[in-house]
């Protein structure tokens, strides 16, 4: 049962890279989950940009954990993403994009200490 809930910004403002395998998220605590309600994406250039992110292992991008594959994200537009998506301890959000620095992560949660 949670004892304590409180919004926060979990992620970011980060920019992506091409490196897929980047550890974008990971809380270490087992004694804490995060309840991601909002991902917003910004892509700030003239050309638009895809981003992929896996749920698992640390740098792991592997069939079967895709979260997001290949979002496109229009040119200086903004892409935004509403859910109740539970990370715990041992979740890692690993991802990228397909155009360097292009595109902005920043997640917003709930942080649950249980």
């Amino acid at each position: 049962m949670a004892l304590s809930g409180q919004i926060k910004r979990t992620v970011g403002p980060v920019a992506l890279t091409t490196t897929l395998t980047t550890n974008v998220y990971n809380n270490a605590s087992a004694l804490i989950y995060d309840v991601i309600k909002h991902l917003h994406v910004v892509n700030k250039t003239v050309s638009a940009a895809t981003f992929s992110l896996w749920i698992g292992a640390t740098a792991g991008n592997v069939a079967g954990t895709e979260w997001f594959n290949g979002q496109s994200v229009p040119a200086n537009s903004v892409y935004d993403f509403y859910c109740n998506m539970k990370l715990v301890s041992t979740d890692f959000l690993v991802g990228g994009s397909n155009t360097t620095l292009a595109l902005t992560l920043t997640l917003e949660g709930e942080q649950v200490v249980v």
